[in-house]
């Protein structure tokens, strides 16, 4: 039993946020046939930003520490509002999801580049081996993808903030709770921004409201709580690896949750994300 709990302890947070951020794609597929990207981006911050906002009014704390805070709001723009901005306009100009998937699956091995000195030929080939199994997971979404000019810049314009903003935020000392209520205002008025440039509508019925709320609370402040602890306590190759095990849960709870049988693609697929990561994260 001590050792049930000491393995429980280690891996809890990381096994609870690869199944709530898998979740999330499912319930974003959800929402999004009833209200338009942008509308569900600005609505979705918005709620996040509102239960952050009653988090710090019990903590009695509203800011990151003074001298840190145009670091945090940058931090922000990358990681809360550019990064979700570029990934809807990457899909609004034709990049299908798996093509997306497959472009931000890059981010474990430009971060090892970035940030690793040293890195063993067994640790490349694992991350590597990783990105190939993600790409025979969403094969079928790869086949159907239109490269357009435009949705490849923004795709890779969602990269450069992911990658760039997790490596900003690891610089961070701060609790996530401190950081967050000011990252999610920046993103915010940066979707805010663009919104006006982008279509929007919303039929406001319960297929709209129950996703938003899993969004905007369970994935935009729980999850991501989660993630940023990871993130402070981890290493940032090893946290980033883990959203290779995103597809693979999402695919299961879609087989489990609406029957969507996984192709032998996708099987093959899994079985090299979870060697390739156990040979890069030995």
């Amino acid at each position: 039993m001590q050792v049930d709990g000491l393995w429980l302890r280690r891996h809890g947070t990381t096994m609870l946020f690869v199944l709530l951020w898998s979740g999330g794609a499912l319930a974003a597929k959800w929402g999004l046939t009833h209200a338009s990207a942008f509308a569900f981006l600005v609505i979705r911050l918005g709620v996040a930003l509102a239960a952050l906002t009653l988090l710090a009014i019990t903590r009695r704390r509203w800011w990151p520490a003074r001298g840190t805070r145009w670091r945090v709001a940058g931090t922000g723009v990358l990681l809360i509002g550019g990064y979700q901005a570029a990934y809807l306009l990457a899909l609004a100009n034709g990049i299908t999801p798996g093509a997306l998937a497959t472009v931000l699956g890059v981010q474990p091995i430009l971060t090892l580049v970035a940030l690793e000195r040293s890195h063993s030929a067994q640790r490349l080939v694992g991350l590597a081996l990783a990105l190939g199994g993600l790409a025979l997971v969403v094969a079928q979404s790869l086949m159907s993808a239109r490269l357009s000019a435009a949705g490849s810049i923004w795709a890779l314009t969602a990269l450069a903030c992911m990658t760039l903003g997790t490596i900003a935020q690891k610089g961070s000392r701060q609790t996530p709770l401190d950081v967050l209520p000011l990252q999610y205002a920046v993103g915010l008025a940066l979707a805010v921004l663009v919104a006006p440039t982008q279509p929007w509508h919303v039929d406001n019925s319960a297929g709209f409201w129950l996703p938003l709320l899993y969004m905007g609370v369970v994935i935009s402040v729980g999850a991501t709580l989660l993630l940023y602890r990871m993130i402070a306590a981890g290493n940032l190759v090893t946290v980033t690896s883990l959203f290779y095990l995103v597809p693979v849960v999402t695919a299961l709870l879609d087989w489990g949750i609406f029957g969507h049988q996984p192709t032998l693609l996708a099987v093959g697929g899994t079985a090299a994300i979870l060697l390739g990561l156990r040979l890069a994260l030995r």
